[in-house]
């Protein structure tokens, strides 16, 4: 039989205590009737009443004989009344005047010293089962060792012989599966590097945007080198206790290398990985802490032991510089988002097991896709496939995947009782986009025109590039802006006046024109000088700590150069749509009636036959 803990044992007698007291003060004790003081003077001038005991305002009254009351089934000789809270100056002379025995007790001060202790002895006992419980949680989760595996967190452990994610499962990031495919061969065979007196790299960065592939490409890793690997999210080491992150290092390090070969995944590191002593209010000391054991750990290594720390961010910047020395992560890996081959190799992993139908080409849907993370291209076939079964089809087809992309791109279509005045300035502003894009030399090619209210927006103009883009040159920059305008000028041409409607459009091309004129050198009065807006996090202190480094009449010809480009741009918009008003008033005849156009219609209309 196991022996149950104290506080079982400390619980139960508590409560027998509690009863025992209860059945004390019961026992010995007649039933007895309440009555009001009212009926009690008159058993009392009836000559019914035997004995008084005056308990200050309680009285409790014993009668000669046993009387029936309509409330209770049997005889009670026992009656319990009380006094006015004035008082009643005439009871004792009539007590006395029939006789009744009078007998006069203290007035009760309450429970005794052990009733006043009950309430804290089953609070105590309360919190102890509590404990218990939270315990009995932990055993649950991590087994028999319990609290000793809570200090691992949530670290998730795959062994070597479950099933491995290998690097042919990682598509379109060719140079960062070559970068560490090294440490594979440092896993697989280390006499070679120890022989030379070589040491592997205890720590290798992962950075990138969201969804290129961070966490896939560190298990591949462990699947290509078929050793231990170990995940957290970094946030996981502070998220219960304080005190808890430093000692969740330490015994996830102490895992790790009796496991050895092993690997270490630290998911989101800027979580616990922002630079220290910065900041509005000072560090978080348990970060801080948290950080120094990670720090600490992978200065332990001697140089022999099989354990990599592999980590992942997408915000490298604000990393402390403690973290990236040599000797810790000094190997950074950059993935970047998928360009067109990319796009297609990932595609043909993430619709492998999908029925495509035979029009599909997947080449065709990865152009379509520019900018799209693997993330984002998983999150294109599952749509489809979604959207291929709400219809019954027993294959994916190619307009299964244009819905899934505009869903994703435009976002969900949404129904609105939009007036028709507003739906045909509405129809007046896209074609304004649809214009501009398709005359202007360096625009994007026109995708799609919808005056359908999709997400956040009531209608939206799309295009897609032929080809990805790493750098943009300035007339390409000057001819989104004047495309980004173009909405707000055809109002201004057609109706004579502008909406609220541009909002984004400004926001944005100004966005681009400050760009130019205060970090890319595209203004000849700037010239080529980064005047940009600190881009540190406000909250590490960087930017509250730092001078200005340009005066207020730099700031001055920055605004006009800035204003300059706009105009220009506007004024490139409105002199196309002025070139183009028949053609521009079939596009919005066409839009107002179908709502929404392809590239196909939209060249029929505008192009100059």
């Amino acid at each position: 039989m196991k022996l149950q803990p104290i506080w079982v044992w400390y619980f139960v007698v508590g409560l027998v205590l509690f009863g025992f007291l209860a059945l004390t003060r019961l026992e010995g004790e007649a039933p007895f009737q309440k009555v009001s003081y009212t009926e009690f003077k008159q058993l009392v001038e009836l000559g019914d009443v035997e004995t008084v005991t005056l308990k200050g305002e309680l009285i409790d009254a014993t009668l000669k004989a046993a009387r029936q009351f309509p409330s209770r089934q049997e005889p009670v000789r026992n009656v319990q009344s009380g006094l006015p809270s004035s008082g009643d100056e005439d009871l004792i002379p009539l007590l006395e005047k029939k006789n009744v025995q009078i007998w006069n007790e203290p007035a009760p001060e309450g429970n005794n010293w052990l009733w006043s202790f009950l309430p804290w002895l089953l609070i105590i006992g309360v919190y102890f089962y509590m404990i218990r419980r939270m315990q009995s949680g932990m055993m649950d989760r991590f087994g028999d060792r319990g609290a000793s595996d809570f200090l691992m967190g949530d670290a998730k452990r795959e062994e070597k012989g479950a099933p491995k994610v290998k690097f042919d499962d990682v598509a379109g990031q060719d140079n960062a599966k070559r970068e560490v495919a090294e440490l594979v061969d440092f896993l697989k065979f280390p006499e070679n590097y120890q022989k030379l007196g070589a040491e592997p790299p205890r720590g290798v960065l992962l950075m990138g945007p969201p969804g290129t592939g961070k966490t896939l490409l560190a298990r591949a890793l462990a699947g290509e080198a078929e050793v231990n690997f170990f995940y957290i999210s970094a946030s996981e080491f502070i998220e219960m206790f304080v005190g808890v992150g430093a000692s969740r290092v330490r015994k996830m390090f102490e895992e790790a290398k009796k496991r050895a070969p092993a690997i270490i995944f630290i998911d989101e590191l800027d979580a616990v990985g922002r630079v220290r002593g910065t900041g509005l209010g000072g560090g978080n000391d348990e970060r801080e802490q948290t950080l120094n054991q990670i720090l600490s750990e992978m200065d332990g290594f001697t140089g022999h032991e099989q354990v990599f720390v592999l980590a992942a961010t997408n915000r490298p910047d604000v990393l402390d510089p403690a973290l990236l020395r040599p000797g810790r992560f000094d190997r950074h890996v950059t993935l970047e988002l998928p360009d067109k081959k990319a796009r297609m190799a990932i595609l043909k992993v993430h619709t492998k097991k999908k029925p495509l139908a035979k029009e599909v080409d997947l080449e065709t849907v990865a152009a379509g896709c520019p900018g799209f993370s693997g993330a984002d291209l998983k999150n294109l076939a599952n749509e489809a496939a979604i959207a291929a079964a709400r219809e019954g089809a027993s294959e994916i087809t190619l307009q299964h995947f244009d819905e899934s992309r505009d869903k994703i791109l435009l976002g969900t279509v949404r129904t609105l009782a939009i007036q028709e005045d507003e739906r045909h300035r509405l129809a007046i502003h896209e074609a304004g986009h649809t214009t501009a894009a398709y005359y202007l030399p360096n625009a994007d090619p026109i995708y799609k025109v919808t005056i359908i209210p999709r997400g956040r927006s009531l209608g939206g103009t799309h295009m897609l590039p032929e080809e990805d883009r790493y750098t943009q040159s300035e007339d390409y920059l000057k001819d989104q802006m004047a495309v980004m305008l173009a909405g707000r000028a055809a109002e201004q041409v057609f109706l004579g006046n502008v909406s609220s409607g541009a909002d984004d459009d400004i926001k944005r091309a100004t966005k681009i024109a400050r760009a130019m004129v205060s970090q890319w050198g595209m203004s000849d009065e700037i010239g080529p000088v980064d005047l940009r807006i600190s881009e540190s996090h406000p909250f590490l202190g960087r930017e509250i700590t730092q001078p200005k480094h340009y005066s207020e009449e730099m700031a001055g010809r920055i605004d006009s150069e800035v204003s300059k480009l706009l105009q220009e741009a506007e004024g490139k918009a409105i002199s196309i749509l002025k070139d183009h008003k028949p053609r521009i008033e079939q596009l919005v005849s066409l839009l107002e009636k179908e709502e929404t156009i392809g590239r196909e219609e939209i060249i029929e209309v505008l192009d100059e036959k």
